[in-house]
């Protein structure tokens, strides 16, 4: 069957008709903020590569809250500093540890906020690797060791969903670590906390201003031991069904914008809530050629968000959420 020639122009004359055939919406609706929050009052901290974002204490973390729920973003993800660092993370899931302290204050204060608590070692180990690390006495070699992380992020997500989060987000990419955080919420009854999982985390070079915010740069080695090899798209696919298998809710992929064939395929594969994780470098080469006038940031921006939104994500995690609502407004 030969079909008619489509003449968009005629439907590009002007702006109503160009809305009228949109295919691709962007929404505020769609956003969730990333907010990093640290001991201490009064505190924010510059956080120099990514213009904009601060290290805050918890009191001015409510206020920051406070200030995405009156824009209209629906979301934030909470990443934690603790005030001590050790080998076996014990910041991220001791008993009063600071991203408990942050969930507690937001929902005694900021309402129609969904609060959601990234689940990794990373930020709160001494040497910046997202599991329990084993060291060969005396050489540089090292392994992770994947059935003792799982035990610590369990309790990890336990304690944030016992301090009320809404939704909790395992990060790490350990073997079997969905699993073991349903059982534990199910366990002590709250089968009702989805898990957002990283379930597709590369191992990426557009991590750098991320792990200056959270003060995590590994101190050896590298993560591409446990991350994903940034060539490989088939294993994505596979990630995503064992996570989802072992009960996952939503899945991530993770950076989004050099991954959007990645967003495509898990979206179209499964058909499930896919969230997208527009990551530091992203948002901090933008911000970098728009201090130079090389680009028009707001038209940049909704570019790259339409871009993974009509990947097919469901929601994006970015660092442009408030701006952007502000612009969507």
């Amino acid at each position: 069957m030969r079909y008619p020639i489509y003449r968009p122009r005629r439907l590009r004359a002007n702006e109503n008709l160009r809305r009228l055939i949109r295919e691709t919406r962007l929404s505020t609706d769609d956003l969730i903020m990333p907010l990093f929050v640290r001991p201490g009052k009064g505190v924010r901290n510059k956080i120099s590569s990514m213009p904009g974002n601060y290290q805050l204490s918890v009191d001015e973390l409510v206020k920051e809250s406070a200030k995405a729920a009156d824009l209209g973003v629906p979301a934030i993800i909470l990443f934690g500093i603790p005030e001590k660092k050790d080998a076996l993370g014990t910041g991220g899931y001791k008993k009063g540890n600071i991203v408990t302290q942050a969930i507690k204050a937001i929902k005694s204060k900021v309402e129609n906020l969904i609060v959601i608590t990234d689940v990794c070692l990373c930020e709160y180990t001494d040497h910046g690797h997202c599991g329990v690390v084993k060291r060969k006495r005396g050489g540089k070699d090292f392994t992770v060791d994947n059935d003792a992380t799982l035990e610590l992020l369990a309790k990890m997500a336990l304690s944030y969903a016992e301090a009320g989060a809404d939704i909790v987000a395992p990060s790490d990419m350990m073997d079997g670590r969905i699993g073991a955080v349903r059982a534990a919420l199910d366990e002590n009854g709250f089968e009702n906390v989805p898990i957002m999982a990283y379930a597709a985390k590369y191992a990426s070079a557009f991590y750098g201003p991320f792990r200056e915010a959270a003060e995590s740069p590994p101190k050896f080695g590298d993560r591409r031991s446990y991350q994903m090899d940034p060539p490989n798209s088939d294993e994505a696919v596979r990630e995503v069904a064992l996570d989802i298998e072992e009960g996952a809710d939503i899945v991530m992929v993770k950076p989004a914008l050099a991954y959007l064939d990645v967003i495509y395929r898990v979206k179209q594969e499964f058909g499930y809530p896919v969230a997208a994780y527009n990551v530091s470098g992203e948002f901090s080469l933008v911000k970098a050629a728009a201090a130079r006038n090389w680009v028009d940031e707001q038209k940049l921006v909704l570019e790259i968000l339409t871009s993974i939104k009509r990947a097919g994500a469901d929601m994006i995690l970015t660092y442009h959420a408030m701006e952007v609502a502000h612009w969507l407004a």
